[in-house]
């Protein structure tokens, strides 16, 4: 068995763990090791959710919809059709047309980037995020 030290996917604090990986699967979470923020604690939704990383439903590349129906895309591909999208609402409505919606399971960090995007980049204040543990 194989032990890998990340931080948590579900919120902004950056929690270390340590996964106990066999055969490339996460079979148990435990906190990382010390000195850490969460000083070798785990909140429960650290602690057991996992299983969101093997589950058979899970995207693990883009989707974007052709004639009604969502293909594979690559990355360039789907960033690039976003990026059109975006512009064309912003020309035709404004860009108070637009809004984003930000993660907790990002850090505070990417979530202040994510912000900066679209209040410097596309110039809406319409951010919002799920943050609320």
């Amino acid at each position: 068995m194989q032990h890998t030290t990340t931080t948590c996917p579900y919120c902004g604090v950056g929690c270390s763990l340590s996964l106990a990986v066999d055969n490339d699967r996460i079979v148990s979470v435990s906190p990382g090791p010390e000195p850490s923020v969460n000083k070798g604690a785990l909140c429960s939704k650290g602690r057991f959710g996992f299983d969101f990383v093997h589950h058979k439903d899970r995207l693990t590349t883009p989707l974007i919809r052709k004639d009604g129906v969502l293909v594979p895309a690559s990355w360039d591909e789907a960033l690039g059709l976003i990026a059109s999208k975006f512009s064309e609402i912003a020309s035709l409505y404004g860009a108070d047309a637009l809004g984003g919606f930000s993660s907790a399971r990002c850090s505070n960090e990417e979530n202040y980037l994510f912000q900066k995007l679209f209040r410097a980049g596309i110039g809406t204040n319409n951010v919002d995020h799920c943050a609320r543990l």
